[in-house]
């Protein structure tokens, strides 16, 4: 397990119609895994290749509520592969939120300078709401049928991003994150985030 303490050069901007044909299989994939996403694409004020962040996609129908994903790192060069290959980041919500989306765009940036894999944890710092009992960040695999899957020849897959309190994270440095994780499991609030929640026991 990694323990991560912080959360954060512009390059060629790609060919457009390759740029286009990695849109298309990235999304192409997320869909049979997650169902169809919304129209409405998050878009960052900089590109992830211009030294910005990453557009986030919506899904409706993966889980009762939102599921946020990233939308530009699959085919990346830059980016840092886990053991899932190369990834996107998910995020899931209850409500419509614009935090979660936000973040997981910000968080593109630091996969393109280090891997992170399941199981891993992230500090927030002041990155969170105010008013938030979260803190930090827990990584791990969704709850899908296949989490690998092939685009355009890659091996790739979704990981997951769930919000934590700081007790969970302290936990998590001390026993593991799958302790936390399997709490999160059993109490239901896997795999949402939810800003104001107690710590689970």
């Amino acid at each position: 397990m990694k323990f991560i303490k912080r959360l954060f050069p512009p390059r060629k901007r790609p060919p457009a119609d390759d740029y286009e044909q990695w849109w298309n299989a990235r999304l192409a994939a997320m869909e049979v895994i997650l169902g169809p996403s919304e129209d409405s694409v998050h878009h960052a004020r900089q590109p992830l290749y211009l030294g910005g962040f990453a557009d986030v996609l919506e899904f409706r129908h993966y889980i009762p509520g939102f599921a946020y994903v990233t939308s530009d790192l699959i085919g990346e060069s830059q980016q840092h592969k886990s053991r899932l290959g190369n990834y996107e980041l998910i995020i899931c919500t209850r409500e419509k939120s614009e935090w979660a989306p936000n973040i997981i765009s910000r968080l593109a940036k630091y996969t393109l300078e280090a891997a992170l894999q399941p199981g891993d944890t992230m500090d927030l710092g002041d990155a969170v709401p105010e008013g938030s009992t979260i803190g930090a960040l827990i990584f791990a695999e969704p709850d899908v049928k296949n989490n690998q899957f092939d685009v355009r020849g890659l091996k790739a897959g979704l990981l997951l991003c769930i919000g934590i309190t700081m007790e969970e994270l302290n936990v998590c440095q001390q026993q593991g994150s799958d302790v936390i994780l399997k709490k999160l499991k059993e109490q239901g609030i896997f795999p949402y985030t939810d800003l104001r929640r107690k710590t689970v026991k």
